[in-house]
């Protein structure tokens, strides 16, 4: 079932705790796929158990820890059934998506064939990478993982290493850069705004050209956005789900984008140093929709919850926590990452 067709059947555009009847016997079965325990006597019903395994599942597929299975957590589920082998893996529009493709992506890393950042999704970077390991191992180039292509990489599988996609990303930090000529999307919710113009304005004093874009759209909107406009860096201000300002950056497992990694320890400095209105809660990756999808580096800044008196605290100085984000955004392309701790 589709997120349109659960959000039909049900009413509503989520599945949470007090729904009952089929959308929920499906879900609760897609649960108990991915390895979660619901009791058989709460089957059809969504209740404790319920709601105890989706944030178990939230968890571990790093989205939204909330307990309500919205379009996002609904699609994970779905990515969650798929091992690698089960179907052909090719380019196609829209992309593939799921933890088979994921799979496919790690091994071609591991292997030396650079198909970008791991993120369940078959774009043209995973092709290309599919289409010269095929290359190389004198199969048909064809740039479909099917039961040749699967079998010749399990054979070699033996050799893969560490991602080579991560490394090349590293490599591109330590040696630096300028922020001048980047294009930078930034992304404010409704709400944000006055953070918004401050933060542009800085990062086009600095040379950047900048896309704000205030029209508070979900997540995937925003992918879709930043990728045709082919930005350099994705940077969202929204509020979160705690009292504290959070930076969140793409992880997945064993696989994190270092540009985002680099870029969110940046901001971090930078908003601790001018003194935040709300306790820090740190910098974390996530495997959020925006952070996913979009194909350059993302990083989501969550500036409390959004609270009628926080949210009050953030605006009366948000002049300088804008400049604070687009400071730590100028730090992230011009300061080489030298090793893997902290904010410096």
């Amino acid at each position: 079932m589709t997120a349109a067709g659960l959000a039909k059947v049900a009413g509503t555009t989520a599945l949470q705790r007090g729904h009952r009847g089929d959308p929920v016997r499906d879900l609760q079965h897609r649960l108990i796929g991915a390895g979660c325990r619901i009791d058989q006597s709460e089957i059809g019903r969504f209740d404790a158990m319920t709601e105890a395994a989706v944030r178990e599942f939230q968890t571990r597929r790093s989205v939204r820890i909330d307990g309500v299975v919205g379009p996002e957590t609904w699609s994970a589920l779905v990515e969650s059934g798929f091992a690698i082998g089960d179907r052909l893996l090719y380019q196609r529009s829209p992309n593939l998506r799921g933890d088979d493709v994921l799979a496919l992506q790690r091994l071609l890393n591991r292997l030396g064939f650079d198909s970008g950042r791991e993120d369940a999704i078959f774009g043209p970077q995973t092709g290309a990478a599919l289409r010269e390991f095929q290359r190389n191992s004198g199969l048909s180039v064809d740039g479909i993982a099917g039961p040749a292509t699967l079998d010749a990489i399990s054979r070699v599988e033996p050799m893969a290493d560490g991602s080579v996609a991560s490394v090349r990303e590293r490599d591109e930090l330590r040696r630096g850069g300028r922020l001048n000529g980047r294009r930078i999307y930034v992304s404010v919710s409704p709400g944000f705004d006055q953070i918004g113009t401050p933060l542009a304005r800085t990062l086009t004093n600095l040379g950047a050209e900048v896309m704000l874009d205030v029209s508070g759209a979900d997540d995937h909107q925003l992918a879709t956005r930043a990728n045709r406009w082919r930005s350099d860096l994705f940077v969202a201000a929204r509020s979160g789900d705690a009292p504290g300002w959070h930076c969140f950056y793409y992880e997945r497992d064993a696989f994190r984008s270092e540009r985002g990694w680099h870029t969110a320890h940046r901001i971090a400095g930078e908003l601790a140093a001018c003194g935040s209105p709300h306790e820090s809660d740190g910098v974390s990756g996530k495997a959020f929709a925006v952070l996913r999808e979009t194909r350059m580096a993302a990083v989501v800044c969550a500036l409390g919850d959004g609270t009628a008196e926080r949210l009050g605290k953030l605006l009366t100085r948000s002049p300088e926590f804008g400049a604070a984000i687009g400071t730590g955004i100028r730090r992230a392309f011009e300061e080489p990452q030298t090793g893997d701790s902290g904010t410096n």
